[in-house]
């Protein structure tokens, strides 16, 4: 009688837990940010301390570290964008 093997049984993913699963996307530290739009990282520190807060959407994940996804990042700017033709 030949051997068979036991069926694959897939490690445990996100999908099988009870938190969802972080979308696989680029994310940028408050420094990242800030080289990117040509700003100094105080000026993103501000905007999240400002009341209401300003900026595009942010993650804390501690008091320390936050970071911006790179989607809400262009979602932001694309809704700060002023086109002067369509301005006038």
């Amino acid at each position: 009688m030949p051997h068979h093997a036991p069926p694959h049984i897939p490690a445990p993913t996100a999908a099988h837990c009870s938190e969802p699963e972080l979308p696989a996307e680029s994310w940028y530290s408050t420094e990242q940010l800030a080289r990117m739009l040509n700003l100094d990282p105080s000026t993103p520190r501000r905007w999240r301390t400002a009341r209401p807060p300003q900026g595009p959407p942010f993650v804390r994940l501690s008091p320390r570290l936050v970071v911006y996804s790179a989607r809400d990042v262009h979602r932001w700017l694309a809704d700060h964008r002023i086109d002067p033709a369509r301005a006038a």
